[in-house]
Parts: C-alpha cells; sequence; structure tokens
C-alpha cells in the first residue's frame, strides 16, 4: 500500500492497538471452511485487505488457531464473529438442572473441548449430541430439547444472553447460541469457537472474560451487523456482496476502497472487510469498553459483545 492511500483515524484519542483483525467464523463440518474470512487493517488508516491462509486454500479452524496464537501483528485487537459463552443471567447457569453444568465461560470452554475431543478440525458434534446436552439446544430435524426454551418464555427464540438482548435493542436480529438450525443460526460456530479459545488459553486474551491489558493484542466478540449499522446500512441489509456497496460502506467509517479484483465479493469477505474498518473507529469509543450493564460476573460467564451497547 503506498503512502498516498493511507488516511489517518479520525479523532484518535489513543493508540492502544496498532492492528485490527475481523474473522468471520464458520461452525460447518469439514477441513476447510468456505466460510471463514479474515481481514486486517491497521491504525494508520489503510484499506482493510483480505488475509489467505497459509496455504492459499481455504481457511481451516487449525489454521486461525495458529494465526491467534503465534502471528498476530503487534497489538492486534481481534473480532471474532461468534459468541463466546452460552446464556446463564436468565437461569443462573448454562444448562440449569444438570449437575455439571460449569461456572464460567472458561470452565464451559474446557468442557466443550474435552466432550469433543475424538471431533477433528475442531467441530462440536459430540456436544451437541451429547445424551444430556443435546435436551438444551434445538437441532436439524425438528428436534426441539425439552430446555431449549425457559418455563414460561413470551417467545420461541431461545435464551439469551444479556449482551445479545442489547443487540436487539439496537435493532439487530441476533439467534441464540441454542439454536442450531437455520442459515442464520450462530450455535454450532459459537460452540467450535469455543474450543479454539480454550486452546489459547494463557496466550490471548478474551475480552471481556479477561481483563483489557494495558498491552497486547486481545480477541473479543463481534457481530458483523453492528459494523453495517455504524456504516449506515440497515440491520435487514447488513450482507453486502459487490465492491460498490462494500466501498460506499467502508468510505462511511473513513476507509479507503478495499482493492478488490471484480464486482462481487461473498458476503464472508465483506463482513470481514467493513468489520476490520469499523473496530479500528470503534476501539477508540470509550463508552464501547465499559457497557452500563457488564458486571463481573456477567463478564466472566456471559462474556459480552464488542459494540453492543
Amino acid at each position: 500500500m503506498v503512502a498516498s492511500q493511507a488516511r489517518r483515524a479520525p479523532g484518535r484519542v489513543n493508540a492502544r492497538f496498532r492492528h485490527f483483525i475481523a474473522i468471520d467464523w464458520s461452525g460447518a463440518l469439514g477441513p476447510r471452511q468456505k466460510g471463514i474470512a479474515i481481514a486486517l487493517c491497521d491504525l494508520d488508516g489503510h484499506a482493510p485487505q483480505l488475509l489467505r491462509s497459509p496455504s492459499h486454500k481455504l481457511w481451516s479452524r487449525e489454521d486461525v488457531l495458529t494465526l491467534l496464537a503465534d502471528r498476530l501483528p503487534e497489538d492486534t485487537l481481534v473480532g471474532l464473529d461468534l459468541g463466546i459463552s452460552l446464556p446463564f443471567a436468565d437461569a443462573g447457569a448454562f444448562f440449569p438442572g444438570w449437575d455439571h453444568s460449569p461456572a464460567d465461560a472458561r470452565a464451559l470452554w474446557a468442557m466443550v473441548d474435552t466432550i469433543c475431543a475424538h471431533d477433528a478440525n475442531l467441530a462440536v458434534s459430540s456436544f451437541v449430541d451429547h445424551p444430556e446436552l443435546s435436551a438444551y439446544f434445538r437441532r436439524h430435524g425438528g428436534r426441539e430439547g425439552v430446555h431449549f426454551s425457559l418455563p414460561g418464555a413470551m417467545h420461541g427464540r431461545g435464551r439469551m444472553r444479556v449482551a445479545e438482548e442489547a443487540q436487539a435493542r439496537m435493532g439487530c436480529r441476533p439467534y441464540s447460541n441454542f439454536n442450531l438450525v437455520g442459515a442464520a443460526q450462530v450455535g454450532k460456530s459459537s460452540l467450535s469457537g469455543m474450543r479454539m479459545l480454550h486452546r489459547l488459553t494463557g496466550r490471548l486474551p478474551v475480552w471481556p472474560i479477561d481483563p483489557l491489558p494495558a498491552r497486547g493484542s486481545v480477541v473479543t466478540e463481534i457481530y458483523t451487523t453492528l459494523a453495517a449499522v455504524a456504516a449506515g446500512r440497515s440491520a435487514g441489509r447488513a450482507k453486502i456482496t459487490d465492491t460498490v456497496a462494500l466501498d460506499a460502506a467502508l468510505a462511511a467509517l473513513d476507509s479507503p476502497p478495499a482493492a478488490l479484483p471484480g464486482p462481487e465479493i461473498d458476503d464472508h469477505s465483506a463482513d470481514a472487510l467493513l468489520t476490520s474498518a469499523w473496530l479500528r473507529l470503534a476501539a477508540q469509543r470509550e463508552e464501547l469498553w465499559h457497557p452500563q450493564e457488564l458486571t463481573p460476573d456477567l463478564a466472566r460467564r456471559e462474556g459480552w459483545t464488542f459494540g453492543a451497547i
């Protein structure tokens, strides 16, 4: 990128992070995923760029784990488009009524990874088909567990975290992480992401489950629709599949256009590019690091979606 294409992010109040990565994640079966896309931009305002996997093939979840563990640029804020935990606050437990329900998010990650130890490629089939845990999920084939919704629930969307209720108030349509059905479901991707996060323990802090450190790289949960809304699109029109629309959205975030080879782009890549540019601006907003509803107990159990207020 030549110097003439760079911009300074407007109103920069600090330089806590120097690089910004957005990862559109996937929980689909298989060794490599069409649904994984990764984009990187820097503090100086260059256009975001798509990163290629080390093999120059589709990304695998293991490739992403290696990137996060060993290959991040200095002081990177990494946004993962998945739920880093499950609902807890609504029932006082992840799995109410089950004696082995974990106490917090890190214990949940460890449990998911242990139960799925024999599932290749960080998949989670063993967890969602577990003879006791499956009762908490909505699965394919009309299989809705008896604990998918709490007794007396006013809707059939399943249990929500506090952060997801905040997303809904912002005009988004979040799905329960206990829902494994439909094109918009994020349950399997969230659970597979938890396996990866467990394996990053001690190597990369996860905000807000871990306090925000004074320096170094950090990973957090993102919801790409929030980036699209910040760029002037509605939640219902968050997905972008052409470069003209993408460049217009990037311009709204004070970013140069992405250097792409043709007029079309898949929505996973567009989500990653746009959200990395959004992270560059959003990371400087102090209020996004201090949501009013985010207590210490909620942080270690449910986590939070960066940008939800």
